[in-house]
């Protein structure tokens, strides 16, 4: 017999399709470009991270279907976390065990060590935009411009409607499959379809108002693309270096000694933001002139020319073009004087 609904109105078992994730409201109902800015990349890069350890890791230890290799490739900046952690413990961890005078020594390079991985990691970072901003500003490519990719995924449920996961790449990023569709102009809004192009062609010398400026350009694009992404690679590991070189000097260690992180502590803080100036200014003058003789002295201005140097042929070496367009028209080719037969 079938009962009147009403009956079981009360009926705890009784289920309807959630209507939670349609009524939530997305970040992105697309694919959307995103500025690039220090907000922007610290959003992405937060983001990111807590994804790399929650939901990514749940993912894949339960072998969820929509489990994907962009997940993988983010969850590895966790062992990278972890091992630079244990690399900065392995000295300070043990300390406890050794003798007074041994504690001491050991300390030493424990914290250097410590303020090294650091260095080394923000330097890694932030030198690649010794690369990309004269980049940005010669040619008007941005190698690392982001944006948001929206995933419509599987249902893991059968109440699930519209699971979307939101993945953060790179318009550049894959040299043959760049998103080039991301560039153009909306024409619904009024926007003029080839600007980007435009400014860009204008930038590289190509001219004004061409007819195809997307076509000019891209090859052009694709060449400022590969010779950014070596010469930031190759710059990077030597600024990271000569931070770790820096991170060696001998202020550090009056620094290290007395600084703290505990912020509640509001006067010890305020005195460990004071003195990590003076040190850093120290230390850079040490660093730079040298101590010893020989090789050893200038060891500091030899690390950083070569970063220096390393960074300023990658840049020239981004600005020859070797496939730029020739400028004819139809009279370079055609001569009117001559008969020609058309195939």
């Amino acid at each position: 017999m079938i009962s009147p609904i009403g009956n079981d109105i009360n009926n705890k078992n009784l289920s309807f399709a959630s209507s939670s994730k349609q009524e939530k409201k997305l970040d992105y109902s697309h694919d959307t470009l995103l500025k690039n800015n220090i907000i922007t990349r610290t959003r992405i890069g937060f983001d990111k991270f807590t994804n790399a350890l929650t939901i990514y890791p749940a993912k894949g230890i339960t072998g969820n279907r929509n489990s994907n290799f962009y997940e993988f490739l983010t969850m590895g900046m966790i062992p990278y976390v972890a091992g630079s952690a244990m690399l900065m413990g392995v000295f300070n961890l043990a300390n406890k065990y050794y003798s007074h005078f041994d504690k001491s020594k050991a300390a030493v390079v424990g914290r250097k060590l410590a303020l090294g991985v650091v260095f080394f990691g923000l330097a890694k970072n932030i030198s690649k935009s010794f690369v990309t901003k004269p980049v940005q500003y010669i040619t008007g490519v941005d190698t690392e411009l982001p944006y948001a990719k929206v995933n419509y995924e599987l249902p893991d449920d059968i109440n699930d409607t519209d699971v979307v996961s939101i993945e953060y790449h790179k318009v550049f990023e894959s040299v043959e499959f760049p998103r080039w569709d991301l560039l153009y102009g909306d024409d619904e809004k009024g926007e003029i379809r080839n600007k980007y192009y435009d400014k860009v062609a204008k930038k590289l010398g190509l001219g004004e108002d061409l007819n195809d400026s997307d076509q000019d350009v891209k090859p052009l694009i694709r060449e400022i693309v590969v010779k950014s992404n070596m010469a930031k690679t190759i710059s990077s590991y030597l600024w990271a270096a000569t931070a770790v070189g820096f991170a060696m000097q001998k202020p550090w260690e009056g620094f290290m000694k007395n600084a703290t992180l505990k912020f509640w502590q509001k006067e010890k803080f305020k005195q460990t933001i004071s003195s990590f100036g003076t040190a850093a200014k120290e230390s850079a003058k040490l660093f730079y002139k040298g101590e010893g003789h020989g090789i050893k002295k200038h060891s500091g201005k030899i690390m950083l020319g070569i970063s220096a140097l390393a960074t300023t042929l990658g840049v020239l070496n981004v600005m020859n073009y070797s496939k730029k367009p020739d400028k004819l028209d139809a009279s370079d080719v055609i001569i009117p004087s001559e008969k020609y037969e058309v195939c």
